[in-house]
């Protein structure tokens, strides 16, 4: 079977707290691991996406509409729908942890932080291309 869940890919969640969410992902976990015996992957998504921005808007109205909230997520392949877009935004910091990324509250925060600035950076150079 050929492969397509790669780093990288653009994807949408199905099911829980964050369905109908766009998400990247970051690291796939193909055979599973020892907590989860599945095929699954870890995911970067947009929480709460940025606001449209107008000319009249202040500077400080701009900063506070182009802000990202994201998050962090391990996913079931079930449950995400992929898409054919791919996102090449470096999630290296990111995924440094593996698996064990968000086993404590300090390594996802930290982790959580570093997926926004990368975000955040590939929304201000509007290099969607």
């Amino acid at each position: 079977m050929v492969k397509f869940l790669k780093t990288g890919k653009a994807v949408i969640l199905l099911q829980g707290r964050f369905a109908g969410r766009k998400a990247v992902i970051v690291r796939v976990f193909e055979e599973g691991t020892r907590d989860r015996p599945y095929g699954h992957c870890l995911v970067a998504g947009l929480a709460k996406y940025p606001k449209k921005v107008i000319r009249k808007d202040s500077a400080k109205k701009t900063a506070k509409k182009s802000r990202v909230k994201c998050f962090l997520k391990l996913v079931n392949f079930t449950h995400i729908m992929p898409t054919r877009y791919t996102l090449d935004v470096d999630f290296k910091d990111v995924a440094s942890g593996g698996p064990d990324a968000l086993a404590t509250r300090d390594k996802k925060v930290a982790s959580c932080k570093a997926a926004k600035a990368r975000l955040e950076e590939r929304f201000k150079t509007a290099s969607s291309y």
